[in-house]
């Protein structure tokens, strides 16, 4: 492992790995420290985790550390509006592997026909729920998209609505399933974010919206033009 050298922002910081069983452990230690942080200093510990093939390993790894997790509240950073049972559900993934180590697991996304809707009970649900974050860990999609903050109608909402906002329904462009995602403020407000990435192309991409700052198009770029807390991005070569 290398770190790389350091943003403008002092509080940015990259990891560099060649060896994947390598990454997949350090990113696994250091967000199990995270929780443990947490729940030394308040008792319990609220996570927003995604759910991919590339973060699969690394949850796998996470759910296997001896950690408290009955004072652990995890969350997807954002999922399809689709039943518990359907493959696409990140919180049927998440519950297989944490609610069985004693953590608490919380659906995004209702079960709405009306994705506004959906949305709007998200949201409601976390307000009731102990924030902020401890930790929201983020993907990068090759079109810039983070979360589940993508193009679509509804992209402004869920990047510069009301600050008070923390989830949102958005239907996709393509015409995709539609989905509830967390906000880029509910994002912003997290005490530590971790990216994880694969490849020089996705490292080169996300430097660029970095470099653009707010005046970037996508919407990682505007997430981090307003991101104020530590950030930890691990990429594998």
């Amino acid at each position: 492992m290398d770190d790389l050298p350091e943003g403008e922002d002092s509080q940015l910081e990259w990891w560099d790995f060649d060896d994947h069983a390598e990454m997949v452990g350090a990113v696994a230690g250091d967000v199990a420290f995270i929780i443990e942080s947490a729940l030394d200093a308040r008792g319990d510990a609220l996570l927003a985790l995604p759910v991919s093939d590339e973060a699969m390993p690394v949850l796998e790894a996470l759910a296997e550390k001896q950690i408290k997790w009955k004072y652990v509240t995890i969350i997807p950073t954002h999922d399809f509006l689709v039943p518990v049972d359907d493959p696409r559900s990140k919180v049927k993934k998440l519950a297989e592997l944490f609610l069985t180590r004693g953590a608490r697991v919380l659906p995004l996304a209702p079960e709405h026909d009306d994705y506004h809707m959906a949305g709007a009970a998200a949201d409601a649900r976390l307000q009731d729920t102990k924030w902020p974050l401890d930790l929201v860990w983020l993907g990068m999609g090759a079109d810039g998209s983070t979360a589940g903050i993508m193009e679509s109608a509804d992209m402004e909402e869920a990047l510069d609505g009301p600050p008070e906002k923390r989830a949102i329904g958005l239907l996709p462009d393509d015409g995709d399933t539609p989905l509830v995602t967390l906000t880029k403020a509910a994002i912003c407000e997290a005490r530590t974010v971790v990216v994880m990435l694969k490849g020089a192309g996705a490292q080169a991409g996300l430097e660029q919206v970095i470099d653009d700052g707010a005046t970037g198009m996508t919407p990682i770029g505007r997430v981090f033009a307003d991101l104020a807390v530590p950030v930890d991005i691990y990429v594998e070569n």
